[in-house]
Order: structure tokens, then sequence, then C-alpha cells
């Protein structure tokens, strides 16, 4: 199912605290299969089997119907799946996001260093792709035209033109993409969904998320360029980024803290995001704003230790999302968002547990009292990775769209770039989200894509 354009004014909106639930959840249930042989097996092939390739990988050997037919990474410990042969510095500094690996396969499983050869393969249905978020957009759309079907991991993209040229590739191949928001085929927020579009917890003006970790002191640490690990294809690592010397505060994992590869918006922020806007029923900001610096790591990040935006909604509701790796402790009353409602606050539980509602009472001028009685809701999901890979499993046989489609992902994946242009050009912008245009700051316009080193390029 597409997301569709809000056709409701803001002027009409605040006039209306109400809406009919079917409106406002996207949810899709698992797939009814469509005749199609529910034992019949999906063809997989994985790009990227390092932390979160790995994790998926494990959440496909779960499924009865999916058979790993091939495995594609750039590093061949990785990809020989053996953990004595990884770098020791790696083990050192990364430690359980090294994967154990050691799985076991009932069948032959091809391995391949170049994802262009997991595409040619003609028995595979369906690729999972969990490189670094720079090739999600070459690799999802040249598996679109080989006529696979995608699973690919969030944040979807690392800017906003790959996005929409991902959505373009999905539709004009007809095949089915499960972007990696797992929070989409959650039983909490289809019920959180439900909660608010009634008007449980009346208007909603404020949703709160953080991501907190606290890096002090030493962050990603401060290394030296040096030559990558044995077995590493760096420059294949780096594909359409500029070239430059590896080191190992990048790859793995750690290119999360880097802003030519990702971000922390995009990593984490982008779950937070997603969620809310399901649950407010919306698609885009009007306006970001956003302040943050490194202010207390010396580390080698390219992104702030510290960072606070606001975006406004149509609908007159402000998000506010923190990332605070430079201090700890909680910044909400319970769990991992606040929806604040005129009578009460809703607040969601992390990775798919409960959800509370706290009443909330008058203030100035207004009765004391409490507007509502309190909600508490145990836990409603199992594991989220698993869900997700079961709806999408479900979608490739019955041929139906995913919970989070690349439409979805990409309109989530966009408030996380557009937090960092904001912070990027120091100022508040304005966005025209059907022309996908900054309309008050061209130079923020720029950064919405950039040039591919050759000889990549978007399909």
């Amino acid at each position: 199912m597409r997301e569709e354009k809000a056709k409701t004014s803001r002027r009409v909106f605040m006039k209306t605290t109400t809406a009919a639930a079917a409106g406002w959840s996207l949810w899709r249930a698992p797939a009814v299969l469509s005749g199609a042989n529910p034992n019949e097996k999906v063809n997989v092939g994985f790009i990227g089997v390092g932390n979160r390739g790995s994790q998926l990988l494990a959440s496909f050997l779960k499924q009865e119907d999916a058979r790993i037919a091939a495995l594609c990474d750039v590093y061949e410990p990785y990809l020989e799946r053996d953990r004595d042969k990884i770098d020791p510095i790696l083990l050192d500094t990364l430690g359980g996001r090294i994967p154990p690996m050691g799985e076991t396969f009932s069948n032959p499983v091809a391995k391949y260093k170049d994802f262009r050869r997991v595409l040619e393969q003609k028995d595979i249905d369906a690729v999972v792709i969990a490189t670094p978020d720079h090739w999600h957009a070459i690799q999802m759309i040249e598996a679109c035209e080989a006529g696979k079907d995608v699973y690919v991991e969030k944040p979807l993209t690392v800017t906003i033109h790959e996005g929409r040229r991902m959505v373009e590739a999905e539709k004009r191949t007809g095949r089915i993409v499960q972007v990696g928001l797992h929070r989409r085929s959650s039983n909490l927020y289809r019920q959180a969904a439900e909660l608010v579009g009634k008007g449980t917890i009346g208007k909603v003006t404020v949703a709160r998320a953080y991501h907190i970790s606290n890096m002090y002191p030493d962050g990603i640490g401060r290394m030296d360029e040096t030559n990558p690990p044995a077995g590493w294809d760096w420059d294949l690592w780096l594909g359409p980024r500029p070239a430059q010397k590896y080191r190992y505060n990048i790859a793995p994992y750690k290119f999360r803290w880097w802003q030519a590869y990702s971000s922390q918006a995009g990593n984490w922020g982008v779950h937070y995001f997603d969620a809310i806007r399901w649950v407010l029923n919306e698609q885009a900001p009007v306006s970001i704003s956003a302040h943050g610096g490194n202010f207390a790591l010396r580390d080698d990040r390219t992104i702030p230790d510290t960072m606070e935006v606001v975006f406004e909604l149509p609908s007159g509701v402000l998000v506010v999302f923190g990332l605070y790796e430079a201090s700890g402790g909680s910044a909400l009353e319970y769990g991992e968002i606040e929806f604040r409602g005129t009578l009460g606050n809703l607040y969601t539980g992390e990775e798919g547990s409960g959800y509370v509602v706290v009443p909330s009472k008058g203030g100035q001028f207004q009765k004391s009292a409490s507007y509502m009685e309190p909600i508490k809701e145990k836990r409603l999901d199992a594991d989220l990775t698993d869900q997700h890979v079961r709806n999408f499993l479900d979608s490739v046989k019955s041929r139906q769209p995913c919970n989070c489609d690349t439409e979805t992902g990409h309109r989530s994946t966009t408030f996380a770039h557009l937090a960092n242009i904001a912070l990027a050009t120091r100022s508040r912008i304005e966005w025209d989200a059907d022309a996908e245009r900054v309309t008050n700051h061209e130079e923020a316009n720029r950064l919405l894509h950039y040039e591919y080193r050759e000889p990549w390029k978007l399909g």
C-alpha cells in the first residue's frame, strides 16, 4: 500500500482532533499466500554479512521456506564465516559487533566478493542488502533491474535524491521491496496508531525521541590511516564515495560515525521518525531546525556528539529528536517515544514491548482533575526482525506490498537527511514534500545528493 499525500489543511486539521482508526493505521497483517505453496522455498542471496547482515541471516535461517543461496562481502573472513581469521585489532576494538558466524547451511552456498555476481545468479529470487548506507541505492536499483525482490536495511540511503530513485525503481520493475524499519511490522505501533487516531489522548502537539549513549571519553577513538586488514577489498567497500585510506575506526561498523557513509540521525533516528510518522499519519515536515556539534568527544568522528533537531509537521505537531553521545541517563519517563496529547501522554516501549498512557491534569484556569484514565499494555511483539522478515517472505510469495515499501522507507529516511542538512547549513529550512526541495535555502538543496566516484552510477 502506497502512502497517500495528506489532503487535510492545517486549518481544517486543527478543528479536528479525531480520525477513523483505519485511516491512521498503515500496518499490514501477514500476507495471504494467494494460492502459492507455503512450503515453496524462496532462494535468498545476502549482500553484506557483517554485524546487521549476520543478524538478518540468523532470522532468515529460522524461516522454513527460505533457502540461503549466496553470500557476498568485501571482507574475506565474513564471507568465509571464519571468526578465527578476523583481524585482531577488529576483535579488540569491536568485540560483540563482530558476528559469531559458524552458521550451518543445508545446501551449498555460493560466495562472492562482488555483489554483481549475486545478481547474475539466476536461481536467486530475492536479495538482502545489509551493506553500509552509501551502497544501498546502487545495489537495490540494480537488484530490482535484475528481477530480484529486495530486503534493504535502514537507513534507506545517504541522500534524498537516492531515495526517490529507489522508489522509482520499485515502481518501474514491479519488484517486492521491504525496507528494514522493522517497527512497521509491530503490533505495538499498530495499536498506538489506532489509539492516537481515535483521539484517545487528544490532539497531539509534541512527539519526542532520543538516542542516548555516553561515549565519553574515547568515542570511536583516534586512529591513523593504514592498510586494510588482510582479505579486505577497501576500494570496493568505498564504492561511489571518494577514495581515501583505510582506518580501523571507519570499517567495519564504525562507519556510522562518519558523515560520508552514514549518521546517527540515520542509524537510530530513522527508527523513531518512521514510528512517529505512522502513529501521527504524517508524510513529511514543513520546516526543520537543528543545533549541535562535537562538544565533548575528541575522536575521529565527522558527525556531532550532541544534537537536537525540531521538525514542524503540517498538522501542528513538533517532533523533537535528541542525539546525546556525550551524556547518559533517560530523557523520557518511559520507553523510546513520547506522544504528548491534550488529554494524556503516550509512551511506547522499546523493541515492541508495551505502552503506557499517563493522564494529564488541568493546568492554569482549568479544572485540576485528570482528563482520562491511565492505560497500560504489556508486551505486544516477539522479535521484530523475525516479524519483518516473515512479512517480506509472505509478500514475495503473495506479490502484495510489504509493511515498509520503498516510499515509506524513503519518507522516513528523509527526516534524518533533513536534520543533517539543517545542522550543516546552520539554518531553519523549509521543505516542499511534493517537489522534495528546500524552498528557502539553495545551498541546502546542493546537499540533496553528491557526485559519485567513477565508474559507479544509479541505474
